[in-house]
């Protein structure tokens, strides 16, 4: 059966950037593209009142025109457009559900345009059971390396698995970061840490990713690699985010005591990078 890859389209310049980049990426993958709009008029989100014939000449009119523009520049890529009858978050995470991917862009037409995320983009990460990749800009993936953030302390295969099939899918580079913090009693201490004791430090946390990577590396010998060490994740994932092809992160599927969420690495870099962020469920 092929894969499918998903992406959702609300007429907005977000979400068309979103449309290409999921479709560059279904033929990378030869896989289908699936167009989605979510539609939540006379819905409950448990069950719907509507019908698809009476879906508005708008909505009809977004699917087609972005479907038109997708084969337009991928003519033998398989599109295909649907309305889900629900509220956008659960009708796009119930659409996943049976997608290998799915594909938002930051903003919707109702978001602010002050925020770099909105409302929807920001819940869908913190409950999709299957990767998202964020887009913000207009245009298809670039030809940079793909960032992955590995704590390597607790590596996460689902993560790094999904960094280095997108490396390999690219014939790009992986830079993996791996971001460390001082342990307390530096900062309790008020002073400079000693320049032999932090060389000590950076190394011991250098052995630790090299271990972490070398079953993807194993896996994956074609894939050049970039192992990167720095204080501080968010920061150091943000920074390097500057013309790179993707910047993956993951987020943990077990609930915590409100529900799903994201963790301070994965929102920071998904308000704040300069490329497109793929968050990975894991655990």
């Amino acid at each position: 059966m092929t894969s499918t890859v998903l992406a959702g389209v609300d007429g907005s310049p977000q979400s068309a950037a979103a449309a290409h980049w999921a479709a560059a990426e279904a033929v990378r993958r030869g896989a289908s593209l699936r167009l989605v709009h979510a539609w939540p008029w006379l819905t409950d989100g448990v069950s719907s009142f509507a019908e698809e014939d009476d879906l508005p000449e708008a909505v009809r009119r977004t699917l087609a025109e972005a479907a038109e523009d997708i084969r337009g520049r991928h003519p033998d890529l398989a599109v295909e457009t649907d309305a889900v009858l629900d509220a956008p978050v659960d009708g796009l995470l119930a659409a996943a559900a049976e997608a290998e991917l799915l594909v938002l862009g930051s903003r919707g037409r109702g978001g602010f345009t002050g925020l770099l995320l909105g409302s929807v983009s920001m819940s869908v990460a913190g409950r999709s059971t299957v990767p998202l990749v964020v887009v913000r800009e207009e245009g298809e993936a670039g030809a940079g390396e793909v960032v992955v953030g590995v704590d390597a302390h607790t590596p996460e295969t689902e993560v790094l698995d999904f960094a280095f099939r997108e490396a390999a899918l690219r014939g790009a580079r992986v830079r993996a970061v791996h971001g460390w913090e001082l342990p307390p009693v530096f900062g309790y201490a008020g002073g400079a840490v000693p320049a032999a004791e932090l060389a000590q430090l950076e190394a011991l946390e250098a052995k630790l990713l090299s271990l972490a990577l070398a079953g993807p590396r194993e896996q994956h010998p074609e894939v050049e690699v970039v192992e990167d060490v720095q204080i501080g994740a968010a920061r150091a994932l943000v920074e390097v985010s500057a013309g790179a092809a993707l910047v993956v992160v993951g987020r943990g599927r077990r609930p915590v005591e409100f529900g799903p969420r994201l963790g301070r690495v994965a929102h920071a870099v998904l308000h704040h990078a300069e490329a497109p962020v793929a968050v990975v469920p894991h655990g």
